[in-house]
């Protein structure tokens, strides 16, 4: 009988280098990301040395990959970074203390223009001949 093979160095050396892929592949697209480059198989790949069939193979990247250059093909401006867009509720907020200081400023030219209906009445009854 032959011996057994010891495959525990392939084995860990193949780990190592698919964990050494998974981290270039990351850095790649974090960087790409960061800069507001487009976001792209092709992008990724070339800036990580890796092959563009690899990352089709991982779930969690090519994910990744597809909702970031969804995103820039979104915007008809120059892409921004992930981490600077503006999120759903960050913008809802926005949008509630933009909703806020317009009543303010309502409620405001309303009493204002009372103010002023008012001093013109009172200007009127103190000189009731003079035209104003």
């Amino acid at each position: 009988m032959p011996p057994e093979p010891n495959t525990a160095p392939l084995v860990a050396a193949a780990r190592k280098r698919r964990e050494l892929t998974r981290a270039k592949a990351i850095q790649a697209l974090r960087e790409l990301d960061r800069t507001g480059a487009p976001v792209s198989f092709e992008g990724v790949a070339r800036r990580a040395g890796i092959s563009r069939s690899w990352l089709y193979c991982q779930p969690d990247i090519r994910a990744e990959i597809e909702r970031l250059r969804d995103a820039t093909r979104r915007s008809p401006s120059p892409p921004i970074p992930a981490a600077e867009r503006s999120s759903d509720a960050s913008l809802h907020a926005r949008l509630e203390a933009a909703l806020e200081r317009n009543r303010q400023l309502t409620e405001e030219n309303q009493r204002l223009r009372r103010q002023l209906a008012h001093a013109l009445g009172d200007q009127r009854a103190s000189h009731p001949h003079a035209q104003v």
